[in-house]
């Protein structure tokens, strides 16, 4: 059995639990404030940003402790170590996304049915403290959210809470100066639609890691086919490809030989693979099982 890994990917980029929790401190700060603030006025889409901020409080600390679990190291009985963890509080806060999504289409459809005078001048201040806070939280974590999907979660949670704070800041003003006050539940709606548009993506790219599905990027086949054209291999088949987090995908395949080679002959032919399959798909980590003439399955994916 061969087992390799490719050097260039293991400069993993040190995250900064700094940054979320100056971002968790900002967030409880605005959620108390925008839920006083949502029972004097009666604002209903001021609350669900409240509302929306809460979830983004949980949703940081539970990037915050992945964050931390993630750089632990490997043990005997944790050989991974707990390089997954940053990617299940991904999936976690992109559930709560949609979660908190139909709470608010609940709660909008309901007020709908029965609209309220609301006192729009407390709306408008704090959901301009809400624009400043999140925007300052957002330009904290937007570059660690372009290499890591835990950080992509918490800064999405943030950026769709700014974005939030910005409708009801136009709601406001529109009660203020038009008394029109049917905004607020259409905002608080708006609100829902977008988070379940951008808590979708999240969920379903986390959900294809976890259940290691082959990365979008990579095709199965074009990898057989390229690792198959090398003279001294007769068959590619029992092939894994998945991803262990955004740093390390791995390739696991069996190798039927046309030839009953050495040992030196195969590490030599392991080596090109790894270059192979790094340099054109970005696989990290390849582990091969050498095989000569064994009756087993010579099909390219093999159920268990």
């Amino acid at each position: 059995m061969g087992h390799s890994h490719h050097n260039h990917v293991h400069s993993h980029t040190e995250l900064s639990g700094k940054n979320l929790l100056i971002s968790i401190f900002l967030n409880t700060l605005i959620t108390v404030f925008q839920v006083i603030g949502g029972l004097i006025s009666g604002s209903l889409s001021l609350l669900s940003d409240a509302l929306h901020n809460f979830s983004d409080v949980l949703s940081l600390i539970v990037s915050y402790i992945a964050n931390l679990l993630s750089k632990r190291k490997a043990s005997a009985n944790k050989t991974f170590g707990y390089k997954r963890a940053e990617i299940i509080a991904a999936f976690v806060n992109a559930a709560t996304l949609l979660i908190v999504s139909v709470i608010l289409i609940i709660e909008a459809v309901e007020r709908f049915l029965d609209p309220q005078q609301i006192e729009s001048n407390l709306v408008i201040w704090l959901a301009f403290l809400g624009i400043l806070a999140n925007g300052f939280s957002v330009f904290l974590l937007k570059k660690d959210a372009a290499s890591n999907m835990n950080m992509k979660s918490a800064y999405l949670h943030l950026l769709t809470d700014m974005l939030a704070s910005v409708a009801v800041l136009i709601g406001g003003l529109l009660m203020k100066f038009y008394k029109i006050y049917w905004i607020d539940p259409l905002l608080t709606l708006g609100i829902a639609m977008y988070l379940i548009y951008v808590g979708w993506d999240l969920l379903k790219e986390s959900t294809r890691v976890l259940m290691l599905f082959t990365p979008n990027t990579i095709q199965v086949q074009d990898i057989v086919d390229s690792i198959g054209k090398m003279d001294s291999i007769k068959n590619v088949h029992h092939v894994h490809i998945w991803q262990l987090n955004e740093n390390e995908v791995h390739l696991e395949a069996h190798l039927d030989f046309n030839e009953d080679i050495s040992l030196s002959q195969f590490e030599s032919i392991l080596e090109e693979i790894e270059e192979e399959v790094f340099h054109k798909y970005g696989i990290n980590h390849v582990t091969i099982q050498p095989e000569y003439g064994k009756p087993d399955s010579k099909h390219i994916i093999v159920q268990d």
